[in-house]
């Protein structure tokens, strides 16, 4: 069965050209995870094409995305790339050239808005209540979005899903993408609010969710049974046809193996073997158109 991983990191070394704040790296990291690291995992673990989800250590400026640029044209047969820009520029004209600009590569399946961390050019202070996502300051940013075709991945907490159901709502032209399941935690359950608030959210058929990241969710072992309370009302609430498989490799380094971010899905007794069809792949050129 083809695989597809949709959400992974690479980064270069720390040089002049292209500098990142080591403190931004992911736990027990010290220097570079890049492209043929990622392709060399890829490989191992039997996965056919990867995500590159740009890295905030790189910021939100001019040259954010370029490692994940050459990283997608070293590999072009084997790597997608989301880019990551400066969304409050003030002249709408200018927010829709960035867009253009940042999205302008064939293999690069739009640009990610961390909506559960503080507006900052390294986004890296959790504000799980935080608004920004719905100020009228980004219309330009939605209306440009729709006009390329082009997707959101939306990277919220549980108590912001009801923000992504408004934006939804607002912008249906626009395809969405939750990242990483809202990252569930010690103050979600998957049959309780806020976190039910996907069931409202799977109304939306512009909205899927990257079934990702669980590791460092869990607070068990490979394979991780105490999150799939929460992919199973996924499944339940959007079918598998909106779910995405991904790992967030290598940030996931401390608490799992690459394959292992992937595999558990193998075994999840409630997921069918088109469910498994549609995470591993299909859904994945449903959503995109690829």
């Amino acid at each position: 069965m083809r695989l597809v991983d949709t959400h992974t990191h690479a980064w270069g070394p720390d040089t002049a050209e292209l500098p990142w704040p080591a403190e931004l790296l992911p736990p027990g990291w010290e220097g570079p995870y890049t492209a043929h690291d990622l392709v060399a995992d890829m490989d191992a673990a039997s996965v056919d094409e990867a995500v590159v989800v740009t890295t905030p250590l790189y910021g939100r400026g001019e040259r954010a995305n370029e490692y994940t640029m050459r990283a997608i044209e070293a590999y072009p047969d084997r790597l997608w790339g989301v880019a990551l820009m400066d969304f409050f520029r003030g002249d709408p004209d200018e927010v829709h050239a960035a867009l253009r600009r940042v999205v302008g590569h064939d293999r690069v399946l739009g640009v990610r808005m961390h909506a559960c961390l503080r507006y900052e050019e390294h986004s890296s202070e959790l504000d799980r209540t935080a608004d920004w996502i719905l100020d009228d300051a980004l219309d330009p940013v939605w209306t440009e979005a729709a006009r390329l075709d082009t997707s959101v991945f939306l990277f919220p907490k549980a108590d912001q899903l009801s923000m992504v159901g408004t934006l939804a709502e607002r912008h249906p032209e626009v395809s969405m993408v939750v990242d990483h399941m809202a990252y569930p935690d010690e103050t979600t359950a998957p049959d309780e609010p806020p976190w039910t608030d996907f069931e409202a959210l799977a109304d939306h058929g512009n909205v899927a969710v990257k079934v990702s990241s669980l590791p460092r969710s869990s607070e068990e072992a490979w394979p991780y049974e105490d999150l799939h309370g929460y992919v199973r009302r996924l499944v339940d609430w959007f079918g598998p046809e909106r779910l995405l498989l991904g790992s967030d490799y290598p940030w996931m380094d401390d608490w799992a193996t690459y394959g292992e971010c992937l595999n558990w899905v193998e075994e999840a007794p409630f997921l069918s073997s088109r469910d498994l069809s549609y995470l591993s792949h299909r859904s994945f050129e449903r959503v995109h158109e690829v």
